[in-house]
């Protein structure tokens, strides 16, 4: 019987992320193939590739480096078992929450950096996002810069085993995984009124909350910082409306933020959470067909990662200059109604009702990307045949979040932009951050990875040469 090298390298490449909980792209990796196993390290060589990962044959040059090593394995053993090398040693053993948070803080370099460069001294600082390792580090970077730090987690979005550890590390947690109804708003609401200058929010439910239960509180906050463009777009609303009462931070918009986050980050863990999900029921992404409903950011990355394991990927999309971007990338493009039969239909919208029961009877499966609440809707989780994930963000209720490099570009903006609420003190609205911060943030990351770039050099001339260079020969 022939070897199935796809899904072994496949199967490899979902060891590595369980493990772990870090990327594949912008990471050196290298394979060392034997005779007996070469057809799939090459597989394994052409998949790597497809992830992002910057292929070398050379000696371990970084700590974050990927060795694949064929060669230690006997001839007749699995390649599946191949030897996995992080920086030379074998994948570590993340056994408890607190070695998950202790294993998150050695991989956020670029958070830590930028962490440095701010003092909250004194400041109250309350962070709603969704918790588990990355987020808990986050906090214990505010701690460590003289911040009086709380914690809040959403019902859905708490691994309860880390809530416990950050308890136990002297940072309250608020909010938990066995809340539902009065209970969770109650906790909500106990988390607002302890009383802070500045919160750190995702999807601005407890900025909104605040507002709903005393606008006072959100009027009392240097600012805020909202996390998600699902979160942004009804602060925007309420900043049109003059109904916001407090000066708000677009941290999403930034591109260190955005251009990582969600199409490196979500769409990766996104997609290797259903593919996980879909092997425990007997199927597989491969070699069937996929529909991404929505191509921005979010599902610019799930539709590649999709492809990038076999797919056959569809694109259905409202807005036209992004279905026609799906267009050019090389998908089918046409209405979700359409395209739903017998595929695996991911929204990647953050819209309410995205997925209806017309779309998810006609479903193999349904999952979400990134996501709010009701994105699939009752009628189409009762109608569906496999809802992945309960409906919730797939890579949040199944698996463990975005990857730590990713969050970690994500905590440096919301750290830089900290500082600059802090400098700047912007009146009530919701403000885009300056480049300058992409700027620090990029450059951060960029010395992480031991990455050197060019400096930029001026070409436009001063202010007053406004002439085209053009006609230089030809002026009398």
């Amino acid at each position: 019987m022939p070897v199935d090298t796809t899904r072994i390298a496949e199967a490899i490449v979902r060891r590595f992320a369980r493990r772990t909980n870090l990327m594949i792209a912008s990471r050196t990796a290298r394979v060392d193939a034997s005779p007996a196993h070469r057809a799939v390290a090459e597989r394994l060589t052409a998949l790597l590739h497809d992830l992002g990962a910057v292929l070398t044959t050379g000696s371990a040059s970084d700590a974050g480096m990927l060795r694949f090593d064929f060669t230690a394995l006997p001839a007749d053993a699995d390649p599946a078992d191949v030897p996995v090398l992080l920086g030379g040693a074998p994948l570590p053993e993340r056994s408890d929450a607190a070695a998950r948070i202790a294993f998150a803080a050695a991989h956020m370099p670029v958070s830590a950096a930028l962490a440095d460069q701010i003092d909250l001294t004194g400041l109250r600082i309350g962070v709603c996002m969704v918790l588990e390792p990355k987020t808990a580090q986050l906090a214990l970077l505010l701690r460590s810069r003289g911040a009086d730090v709380a914690v809040y987690g959403h019902p859905d979005e708490t691994d309860a085993a880390v809530a416990a550890a950050l308890a136990s590390m002297g940072i309250p947690v608020d909010g938990g995984a066995d809340l539902s109804g009065l209970e969770e708003r109650s906790a909500a609401e106990g988390f607002l009124r302890r009383g802070f200058d500045i919160l750190i929010d995702d999807g601005s439910h407890l900025i909104r909350l605040a507002h709903e239960i005393d606008p006072a509180i959100a009027a009392s906050w240097i600012g805020a910082n909202e996390e998600t463009t699902s979160g942004l777009t009804p602060l925007r609303r309420m900043d049109a409306a003059g109904l916001l009462r407090t000066p708000v931070l677009a941290v999403n918009d930034a591109a260190a933020k955005t251009r990582f986050d969600n199409r490196y980050g979500t769409g990766f863990s996104c997609v290797l959470a259903i593919t996980d999900l879909l092997e425990q029921r007997g199927l597989t992404v491969r070699d069937q067909p996929a529909l991404v409903i929505g191509y921005g950011p979010v599902g610019e990355g799930v539709a590649a990662y999709l492809r990038a394991l076999g797919a056959t990927v569809a694109v259905a999309e409202v807005d036209p200059v992004r279905a026609l971007t799906a267009r050019h990338d090389g998908y089918a493009v046409g209405p979700a109604s359409e395209l739903a039969d017998g595929a695996l239909v991911v929204s990647a919208t953050g819209v309410a009702g995205t997925i209806d029961a017309a779309i998810a009877e006609r479903a193999v499966a349904v999952a979400v990307a990134g996501g709010v609440p009701g994105e699939v809707t009752a009628a189409a989780a009762a109608s569906a045949a496999l809802v992945l994930g309960g409906g919730g963000a797939v890579n949040i209720t199944a698996a463990e979040g975005n990857p730590i490099e990713i969050m970690d570009l994500s905590f440096a903006v919301q750290l830089a932009a900290l500082d600059h609420l802090l400098r700047t003190r912007p009146g009530i609205g919701v403000h885009a951050l300056p480049r300058e911060i992409d700027e620090r943030v990029g450059l951060a990351a960029l010395a992480a990875r031991g990455v050197r770039i060019d400096e930029s050099a001026a070409t436009a001339g001063t202010e007053a040469d406004w002439r085209s260079a053009r006609y230089e020969g030809t002026r009398g």
